[in-house]
């Protein structure tokens, strides 16, 4: 399930949009300033940013700014400010698109799920509570310095940062990395493993923090 940021300082659209949108499939949070909404960033897992320009505090055009920089994450304006200078402002910035008040909730269902899959076919750099992949390059990093992952550590990675906030089955990734490894890899085999990447990125291995365990089914990224 996709997880939607609604950053909105109206109450009665925040209510009912987001209430829309559960209805619709999508999980999602709302922030009525750009404070809460890099809080909200920051905890991960968010798919896509419905974003007004005039918040509570900050602006939609700064945060915008930050949001592609520092989180990679999409943006689709949502606002009433819809002149030209507004327009072709929030697109520079890097925003996906641009939608003005009011909007047809179809279309809106429609234009943000249009986005999601073309940035999900595109996207290639993660970041991961700290922790910053680029699938491109195959470079991993955490406080700007290199981490050397094995080949099956690396594909673990990339697995939990393509589903950051769910859980991933056991199964699921004996399934993965099997593709990858081209030979048997076994529940024991998964369970070193999760334990060599721990080892890496957690800032304490034995309380770890970005790959969680959940006791019988698998692990919360």
């Amino acid at each position: 399930m996709e997880r939607i940021l609604l950053v909105e300082d109206d109450v009665m659209i925040t209510e009912s949009l987001g209430t829309f949108l559960r209805q619709e499939g999508f999980a999602t949070v709302c922030a009525p300033g750009q404070k809460e909404a890099e809080e909200c960033l920051d905890g991960g897992g968010i798919d896509l940013v419905l974003l007004d320009v005039s918040l509570q505090n900050g602006n939609g055009f700064s945060l915008c700014g930050k949001i592609r920089e520092e989180y990679q994450v999409p943006v689709i304006f949502l606002t009433a400010s819809g002149d030209e200078y507004s327009v072709v402002t929030g697109l520079d910035l890097g925003a996906e698109d641009y939608i003005r008040k009011p909007f047809r909730p179809r279309e809106l269902i429609s234009r943000i799920k249009a986005v999601l899959r073309r940035v999900g076919k595109s996207r290639s750099v993660f970041d991961f509570y700290g922790i910053r992949v680029d699938a491109d390059k195959a470079f991993v990093s955490k406080d700007g310095k290199e981490i050397v992952l094995s080949a099956l550590e690396y594909r673990l990675l990339l697995i939990f940062c393509q589903n950051k906030g769910n859980v991933v089955s056991r199964e699921r990734l004996l399934a993965d990395l099997w593709d990858v490894a081209g030979d048997f890899v076994n529940d024991n085999t998964l369970t070193v493993y999760i334990k060599r990447l721990r080892e890496k990125i957690e800032d304490d291995p034995a309380k770890p923090e970005r790959i969680k365990t959940v006791r019988g089914i698998g692990y919360r990224a």
